[in-house]
């Protein structure tokens, strides 16, 4: 996707669907670190002008606007951070513009920076400045969303990551990647994107999805060595076009649900829509969820292997090894599967008092046909 030459620009649909996952992530995110953290960090790696063409607002305000407008603001008293990183001279002025005009709204405990530079160089000097004062970065949040593959380093991933409760929400432009993946002035980009040349083994695989399965392997790979314990991904697509992914790395089972829990209480109307982690046939939907992708992977993790605790299925289902979240285990799955004509759960009676409850200690197995 080529970068725009203009200031402010149009508002895109898939654009639309991230920002709502976004604003939807932070709301949760907030009060979450902010009810106990003294400091919280929110960095908008390639930020932009803050505002659309026809108004939208851009990510940026929509950060600021998720504090300012909170349900539960009051119990955020951590100081929050917000650091607004922009190459482009015009739009960074533009931005600092942006967010004056809201400034007498921002909360007391609330500082915004808007730095004209670029995310490697500026993260680079942030990095250096906390590691010779022997500290750590604050628990952070990094949205790194450019318009092609350019200056998003998996160094300075790493280097982020190596703080605790670090998490980044990136941008992964494939189709730029395999447009240009046989240029030879394109080679040193894709080197620091995935943080080695491992890339070049796909350039020759001739199928186009198991090439798109090489490339989406690798740098969920790399995320993982880079730090991440939990790597989801969405796609955003325009017009059934796709445009880009969504990469989405985390050190803590927590905020991988959460993050699931954001992505589905998005619906995809419009022309953006939502394909999950895990398989490239799940729409993510919350007008027609399916679950059937649920009970497959719960069976094919559990069955002979006995009993097991509530605690272990809802920390498998909460992982990055299904693209479902824990609000819907017990009654979209588990429930159905014991009500069923031939039961393919069975509870220990003596874990819960109530048939159809999971409470904590509730323990269970998964049954198969010959069991059931």
């Amino acid at each position: 996707m080529p970068p725009p030459v203009k200031t402010v620009w149009e508002l895109k649909e898939h654009t639309k669907g991230k920002h709502l996952v976004l604003r939807a992530y932070l709301e949760a995110w907030l009060p979450i670190l902010g009810s106990w953290s003294g400091r919280i960090l929110f960095v908008d790696a390639f930020a932009g002008p803050g505002e659309y063409k026809d108004g939208e607002e851009g990510s940026p305000i929509i950060a600021l606007n998720a504090l300012i407008e909170h349900n539960s603001k009051s119990t955020i008293t951590a100081e929050v951070i917000f650091f607004f990183i922009e190459s482009e001279e015009d739009r960074a002025n533009y931005l600092t513009d942006m967010v004056d005009q809201i400034k007498p709204r921002i909360p007391s405990n609330a500082k915004f920076q808007v730095i004209h530079g670029t995310f490697d160089q500026t993260m680079t000097e942030v990095l250096n400045q906390i590691e010779e004062q022997n500290t750590n970065l604050a628990p952070c949040f990094v949205m790194i969303d450019p318009f092609g593959v350019k200056g998003m380093p998996m160094t300075i991933i790493q280097r982020i990551l190596n703080n605790p409760k670090s998490e980044v929400y990136i941008s992964f432009m494939y189709e730029g990647i395999n447009r240009f993946r046989s240029t030879p002035e394109f080679e040193p980009h894709l080197n620091e994107l995935f943080g080695c040349d491992n890339w070049k083994q796909g350039v020759g695989i001739s199928d186009s999805h198991k090439r798109r399965k090489f490339f989406f392997d690798l740098y969920k790979d790399q995320l993982k060595k880079a730090g991440c314990k939990f790597v989801l991904s969405f796609d955003l697509y325009d017009d059934n076009r796709h445009i880009y992914t969504i990469f989405f790395g985390t050190q803590h089972l927590r905020g991988c649900d959460v993050m699931k829990q954001a992505i589905w209480k998005i619906a995809p109307t419009g022309n953006y829509r939502f394909v999950g982690t895990n398989s490239d046939q799940l729409t993510l939907s919350i007008v027609s969820p399916n679950f059937a992708p649920l009970k497959k992977a719960l069976q094919d993790e559990f069955i002979g292997k006995g009993w097991v605790s509530i605690e272990d299925v809802l920390e498998f289902v909460i992982s990055d090894k299904t693209d479902y979240h824990s609000g819907q285990v017990k009654t979209k799955v588990l429930k159905l599967m014991e009500d069923c004509k031939e039961p393919e759960i069975e509870v220990d009676k003596n874990s819960r008092k109530r048939r159809n409850t999971y409470p904590p200690k509730t323990i269970l197995r998964f049954l198969d046909k010959e069991e059931s």
